[in-house]
Parts: structure tokens; sequence; C-alpha cells
């Protein structure tokens, strides 16, 4: 049975995640956090519905035999195609990630939004949905990002070659009349202030990682899990792929979060095996 001082998990394909974890890590220090970085099967967006519901089944295993008592699954992908799946397959508490079409749709002036993500995450039914529920008489225009998210990976968060490729991609949502820019996949939100700056000050940016973890905490108040304490909660990590390069790029996003506690290699998901 789950504890106040049980830490939450969080788990992504790489570092997108980070951006709630820290966001959470900011409003709950005294939490701890486990997160598992799976860079040995990135990026779930080129995979199959049925890869990325194992792979994440195999994260949320990971995550609550290390005591986990809340999943926030930071990736939009995963949270799409496979969140309904994990809170039917375990009971423990999941929080998923979704586009924000809703915020995004209420605050536009022009009724044109323009939402960021990638291919995957405009080809579920989830984003169909949220659409067809929330943008009623808004022009939601989608754009596809190849190579951002490769470049977050890497921590490249500010180049000219990033800027170079998000004027090419905002130009033609500009044009049209976009007014609100939606932030559809969690590696973005480190790109938000470069993005803002080839926007421009009329453009609104709606990022999702503040309130994905102000919702976090309504869970944990709910279920009786919050942590009291003015302590500082631990951030460990595990990572399936190269742990040297996820420190060092977790290092330049979240530099309080390099302290990993701990490191490890979960089971590979597709075999079952260690």
């Amino acid at each position: 049975m789950a504890v106040p001082t049980d830490p939450i998990g969080v788990f992504d394909s790489g570092v997108g995640g980070l951006s709630v974890a820290s966001a959470f890590h900011q409003l709950f220090p005294a939490e701890s956090i486990v997160y598992f970085a799976d860079t040995g099967h990135f990026p779930y967006g080129s995979r199959s519905e049925e890869e990325v519901q194992g792979l994440a089944t195999a994260a949320a295993e990971l995550l609550i035999e290390h005591g986990a008592k809340v999943i926030v699954v930071a990736c939009n992908t995963a949270s799409s195609v496979a969140l309904e799946l994990l809170r039917s397959s375990f009971s423990v508490p999941f929080v998923g990630v979704v586009p924000g079409v809703k915020p995004g749709s209420l605050l536009s002036g022009s009724a044109r939004v323009g939402v960021l993500a990638t291919a995957a995450t405009f080809q579920t039914r989830v984003f169909t949905e949220l659409v067809d529920q929330f943008a009623e008489g808004v022009d939601v225009r989608c754009q596809v990002c190849p190579d951002l998210v490769a470049l977050v990976e890497v921590g490249e968060v500010d180049s000219p070659n990033l800027d170079r490729l998000i004027r090419g991609y905002l130009g033609p949502l500009l044009l049209e009349g976009v007014d609100t820019l939606v932030l559809g996949c969690t590696h973005y939100s480190f790109l938000n202030p470069v993005i803002r700056r080839v926007a421009g000050p009329g453009v609104t940016i709606i990022d999702t990682a503040v309130p994905v973890a102000r919702q976090v905490g309504r869970v944990l108040e709910a279920t009786d899990l919050l942590r009291e304490s003015r302590g500082k909660g631990e951030v460990s990590f595990y990572i399936s792929g190269d742990t040297a390069q996820f420190l060092r790029v977790a290092g330049r996003l979240w530099p309080e979060g390099a302290r990993a506690a701990m490191v490890t290699a979960p089971p590979d998901a597709s075999t079952g095996s260690a």
C-alpha cells in the first residue's frame, strides 16, 4: 500500500518528460521522483500502437517496482495510445499529457490555433476527440515538426539551426493568422523561449508542463498521498539507453536533476528478458 513518503514515477522515451518532472519538483519540492528514460527505445513516435503499449506497460512495471505512488505518462504519444490500458492494468493512479487544445481554443482571439506535435500524436483517436470536443468553430492547424525531438534529446535547445527549423515550421501558421500555439510534445517545452521569440509577442504559447504537474498534486491530495514535509525529495533516474548522454543532457536542461541517486537498465519490454 502506497504511503506519502513514496516517490512519484515519471516516464518518457527520453528527456522530454523532465519538463513535467522539473515543474512538479518546483511546485512540490518535498516529493521524491523516480524518472525512467526509455532512451533504448527512443523515439516512441515512430513505433506502432502495440509497441508503445508494451513499452509503456514495462515502464509502469519498473516504476511500480520502485515504489511509485502515482505515475506520470510524460509522453504525448504514450498518453494517447496507452493511458487507458495502463489505468485498466494497474491500481496505481496515472496522469497523462495531451496537447492543450482546450485552453488554446479558449484563448484564441482569431479562432485559429496551431498545434505543434509529432505525426504520431496527430494520428491518434485522442487528438481527434480533443479537437471535436473542445475546438468547435476553431480552425486548428496541425504542424508536424520533424527533427525537434531529436535535437532536444541531444541538448540542442537554442542554436541557429534550431532557429531556422522553427521559423520554417511556424512561418505558414503565422501567415494564416494563428494567434495561439499549442506545444503538443513534452520535449517542446524546452524550446519555449525560441518558439516564443520566433512567434512574436502577439502569439500565445500553450505549454502543459505546469498544468500537468498541478494535476499530479491534486491527485496526491485526493488520495492522501501528498508528502507533508519541508525537506527536499530525491530524484532518481533509470535509463535504458546511453546513461552518460542522458545525464549530460539532463544536467543542461535541469541542473538540479543531474544528481542521479540510482541508475540501471530495465528489462527489454519486447522480450521480457534482462
